[in-house]
Formats: C-alpha cells, sequence, structure tokens
C-alpha cells in the first residue's frame, strides 16, 4: 500500500474489518499526509498552524467528516463576513465590492451566468459519476475542452475569464486541458458546480480543521501502529502472480496477497510492472496531467481587513502585477490573523519562473491595492509550491484530457489481477478532495476483502463490490449508442434560455432592485 490519507484508511478500514491481517503501509516521503501538509509558522501569537496543502471539509463530505469525528478532531467555519473584492478585466478595471455569494455582474454578465450555470447543472444530472459511458452524448462531451464548450456557450467575454479564474483555482489547469465531460462528472461528484466554488453550506470551502489537515494522516497512522507505516519506502516495482505479489522499494522486497496503489495516477505510471498493466491501464495514467498550484499564507499583527469590513476574500485577474487569483481569510482558530492565496494554472508557471522574493512583493503590493496599506505590515510569508513536492509533481489533483474518459476510465478503478487502485482520482464522491481520499481507500479496502477474506463481509457488501468492479468495465456499445435525446434537450435548454433572458432582462430593466432577490430564487431552483 502506498502513500497518501488513501492508502491510511484502507489498512484501517482493513484492520477493523479483520484484525488477523497483517497490512503494511508503505510511504514514499518522510512523512505521512500525502497533498495535505500542516506547518508552524511564526504569528501574531508565536507560532500557530496552518495548511499549505488541502485544507477545506463539508458537510455534504460525509466520509471524511465522519473520520474527522472518529479521530477526535473539531472543524470550524470558513470566515466570509463583510465585504469581498472583485477585480476582473485587467489592471485598468474597476475595484468593486460586494456581500453576496457571487460577485455584482452587470445584467448582461448575470444572465449569461445564469443561463451557463443553469445548462450545465441540467448536463451534471445525466451524467453517472460511477461509469460516464452511460451519459448521453458520451461520446461528444468527451470529445470537447471545457473551454471549447464555453466558447461555444458563453456570450460575454467577462464570463469566459471570470470561469477560466475558478477553472484554474479548481483543478489549478487552463479549462482548455481538460475534458468537458470529466468537467461534469467531477462537478457531478460534488453535488453540482456552485458546490465546488462557494462557502456556503455543503461547499467545498465551508469548513476547517482545528490544527490542520495533516492531523487526519497522523492520527490513522498512530492507530495503525507506527510499525506499520515505513517511511522513505517508494515503491519502484511491483511483481504478481495468481499466488501472491512481491513489491520492490529502495531497501527491501515485501510479499503479500494483495496491493492497493494509491499515489496519484501519474506517479503510479512510473512504478514498473510485472507483467505489465493492461495497456488502457497504462494509457490512462500517462494521460491525466496534475494541476499547477502554489499556496501562499502571509500572517500579520492584526486582522486590519476585517477592522475595515473586509472578509478576506479576493477575485481578481492574474497578471504581470498580481500572481493570484483568490484570497480567503486564514485566521486561526487561536485567533492569529493570516490571509491564504492561490497562484494557478498558467499563472502559476509564470510566477515560478521568478524569484520567490519577487512573488511575496507581487502578492503583499496586490493585497495593499485591495485591502488598504495594512497589508503592508506583515508577520510571515510563506508558499508551497507542489510541482516541486517530490512524489506530488503538482496539485491538486490529476484531470483527464478530451478522449480519454470515455474509453478509458474504467481502468482507473479496476483492478489488475491483485493490484488495487484508490486515491482520490478514483472516488465518486468529491473527488479530488481529502472526501475522495477517504471513500476510494475504503472502497479499495472492501475490494481486497473480498478476495482474500470474503467471510468478514456482510452479503450487501459483497454485491456492492460485485457492482462496482461490473461498471469498471469498458461497454463502448453502450457509448455508441447513447446518440438520441440530445436535439429534443437542447430545444428545451434554448427555450428556457430565452425565458430565463427575457424574463430576467425585464427585471433588471424596471427594478434594479429586485435583482439579488430574483439572483437568489433562479440559483436555489438550479441547484435543486
Amino acid at each position: 500500500m502506498t502513500r497518501g490519507l488513501s492508502g491510511l484508511c484502507a489498512a484501517r478500514r482493513l484492520k477493523e474489518r479483520n484484525e488477523e491481517l497483517r497490512v503494511l503501509v508503505l510511504e514514499a516521503k518522510d512523512r505521512v499526509g500525502g497533498r495535505t501538509l500542516t506547518l508552524s509558522l511564526p504569528a501574531s501569537n508565536g507560532q500557530d498552524s496552518w495548511d499549505m496543502g488541502g485544507q477545506w471539509v463539508a458537510s455534504s463530505q460525509t466520509h471524511v467528516m465522519d473520520l474527522i469525528q472518529d479521530l477526535g478532531l473539531e472543524v470550524y467555519p470558513q470566515f466570509t463576513e463583510g465585504k469581498k473584492v472583485h477585480h476582473m478585466g485587467g489592471a485598468n478595471a474597476k475595484i468593486s465590492t460586494y456581500t453576496s455569494s457571487i460577485p455584482s455582474f452587470s445584467p448582461l454578465v448575470l444572465l449569461d451566468f445564469v443561463r451557463f450555470l443553469w445548462r450545465t447543472e441540467r448536463l451534471c444530472v445525466s451524467v453517472c459519476v460511477e461509469n460516464p459511458m452511460e451519459t448521453p452524448q458520451a461520446l461528444q462531451l468527451d470529445s470537447m475542452t471545457l473551454q471549447s464548450y464555453m466558447d461555444q456557450n458563453i456570450w460575454t467575454t467577462q464570463l469566459t475569464e471570470e470561469l477560466k479564474l475558478c477553472t484554474r483555482t479548481v483543478f489549478g489547469m487552463e479549462p482548455s486541458q481538460l475534458s468537458f465531460l470529466y468537467f461534469l462528472m467531477y462537478s457531478t461528484a460534488a453535488g453540482g458546480v456552485m458546490k465546488l466554488l462557494e462557502t456556503t453550506p455543503g461547499s467545498a470551502q465551508e469548513f476547517k480543521v482545528k490544527g490542520g489537515t495533516q492531523q487526519l494522516s497522523e492520527r490513522v497512522a498512530e492507530r495503525l501502529g507506527r510499525e506499520n507505516v515505513r517511511l522513505g519506502s517508494a515503491v519502484t516495482a511491483i511483481w504478481q502472480d495468481e499466488e501472491s505479489v512481491q513489491v520492490k522499494t529502495g531497501v527491501s522486497k515485501i510479499t503479500c496477497k494483495a496491493v492497493i496503489v494509491t499515489c496519484p495516477p501519474h506517479m503510479a505510471a512510473q512504478i514498473e510492472y510485472h507483467p505489465a498493466l493492461p495497456l488502457e491501464r497504462q494509457r490512462l495514467a500517462r494521460c491525466m496531467p496534475v494541476g499547477h498550484m502554489t499556496k501562499f499564507i502571509i500572517t500579520y499583527p492584526t486582522a486590519f481587513w476585517k477592522e475595515k469590513g473586509f472578509s478576506g476574500e479576493i477575485v481578481a485577474h492574474p497578471s504581470e502585477s498580481c500572481p493570484f487569483g483568490v484570497t480567503f481569510d486564514a485566521s486561526s482558530p487561536g485567533g492569529s490573523p493570516a490571509l491564504v492565496g492561490f497562484i494557478s494554472g498558467v499563472q502559476d508557471c509564470y510566477w515560478n519562473s521568478r524569484e520567490l522574493e519577487d512573488r511575496r512583493d507581487a502578492v503583499v503590493s496586490s493585497l495593499v491595492k485591495y485591502l488598504g496599506p495594512g497589508a503592508a505590515s506583515y508577520i510571515h510569508y510563506e508558499e508551497k509550491n507542489w510541482a516541486k513536492e517530490e512524489y506530488n509533481g503538482g496539485c491538486p489533483v490529476s484531470v483527464m484530457v478530451p478522449g480519454m474518459l470515455t474509453f478509458y476510465l474504467p481502468s482507473l478503478r479496476k483492478p489488475c489481477g491483485r493490484i488495487y487502485w484508490a486515491g482520490t482520482e478514483t472516488a465518486t464522491r468529491w473527488c479530488g478532495y481529502l472526501n475522495g481520499a477517504v471513500q476510494s481507500g475504503q472502497r479499495a479496502a472492501l475490494e481486497v476483502l473480498a478476495d482474500v477474506s470474503p467471510d468478514v463481509l456482510s452479503e450487501s457488501e459483497l454485491q456492492e463490490v460485485r457492482a462496482d468492479l461490473t461498471k469498471a468495465r469498458v461497454d463502448l456499445s453502450r457509448v455508441w449508442d447513447h446518440t438520441g435525446g440530445s436535439a429534443s434537450l437542447s430545444r428545451f435548454l434554448v427555450g428556457l434560455s430565452v425565458m430565463v433572458v427575457t424574463v430576467g432582462g425585464a427585471v433588471f430593466l424596471l427594478r434594479p432592485r429586485w435583482c439579488s432577490s430574483w439572483l437568489s430564487c433562479v440559483l436555489a431552483v438550479i441547484q435543486k
């Protein structure tokens, strides 16, 4: 078993269900935690803890929330009270503030957004996360990028730029780099597009973990027993036959009944396999690029932004003068003031070609521009470029390029002999997040138990495993046959869009004070 929270959760589930099993976790790094990392940084009270990797959880993420409760940890809400800053459209564009869940768009951009969101959320309803090939028009949706879909369905340049920024923040990639069907699947696994973007109840940025998210891995490792978790043990090769599996690290060989590989797909592709993995699995692992993201924490003696009525949330168009796209309040539960921000996608590539001091100075200068001179008086600036993290090579998630999902996704979870697969990329609930890591590890553990110790599973659990494995089979005829029904759906959406635009336009032109209420009602209907 290799790497991260997912592998630890798989090991924990195996031991919970059968104490007689001997389980060994092989962790490539010199620490546990994978894409979570909690550091102690200089702060107003001396030292405090902040997450430099994955940090948010949500009430809708039941797998990780159950784990948090079981480990005796606590969560606290993301601070959102006050004015939010919005600056899109270039350096000379107007800087505005807002207090609602979305920026104060112009009527046309707002209508464009509602129309796009309606269309996209309706498509999400048709997506089967467990087997996206069952989605109507799967081949067509997988043949286009998110960018090409935006080009075909968005009227305004501003909304295009807003959604590009959202894509960079969520995936660490440009919309031209990922399959549109993958985007729909990813959104559906989270409960919808807006769930990925908001801080509202059940949304991705709802809660943080007191003391940091790396504690999840640390506490699970402690319960497993440190003797069962080997650090600095990068797996280089895996041999298997009908009876057993042999796993090779730099210093040892381990023989076992089964192995669960939980590292990101692009890292799993670097392991040597004997016999070779099926061709579709090889191609999949080599064609899932990982996002580019640098995260920074900047600590302050006082929360000056709160004193001025700001929430700390900034949405800005990254440029040659502003590295980040978004920031949030990152004040600790102990009261240490801080801000967190993200440099993502193509901007991360650009800014990481420059010196750390240049990035830091540009970040501080931009914060002064948006929040006032108090931003210049910081205590400490810390950043984490995940592209430079050994055994990760990027963050937050590996994505699928066009054409990969409909043909190769089943092999992402399908066992290869005695090799099983987990990791947040393989999850069906909140993939790409901590919840996905937990869920996929638990799912892979059940698959192993069904093979090596089926008597500890209930009949319903065995049926669930069999159903999952059935969905992992490639059936191209189902993809080719799903071509009907799209025309009527398209006509319905076009007609609905015209109605929304007409009614919405009338509201904006005749009753400006109703704008906020009207939008809230529309968004509520869409999300239902």
